[in-house]
């Protein structure tokens, strides 16, 4: 079972801004609030959600037919996870991203 971290209530407060931005854009808050525990936090679960996105466009988009007909569900379940990142940080919370969640690409 996978804990979510802890984070310092000003950093937070401060930076939930960017937390948020990090599920669209994960590298604006690497830019600019490259202090930042928590933004680095959510700026690394954005980039393995985008990361995981495309490989699955790309893997499902070469299969015919079955890979077609699965693509539109892979990118709903992509949706379901900005959504899903979004709201966390949105709370102030720092919970991984289900499946994905637990892989850290940014130290």
């Amino acid at each position: 079972m996978q804990h979510s971290p802890s984070f310092d209530p000003s950093d937070v407060q401060t930076n939930k801004g960017m937390a948020i931005l990090a599920y669209i854009l994960f590298f604006v808050p690497l830019i600019a609030a490259p202090n930042s525990p928590f933004a680095k936090y959510h700026a690394n679960q954005g980039l393995t959600l985008f990361l995981t996105c495309v490989a699955l466009n790309i893997v499902l988009g070469f299969i015919p037919f079955l890979g077609w007909v699965l693509l539109p569900f892979a990118n709903l379940g992509c949706f379901v996870l900005l959504i899903i990142g979004i709201l966390s940080a949105a709370q102030g919370g720092a919970k991984p991203l289900p499946i994905i969640g637990k892989y850290t690409l940014i130290k």
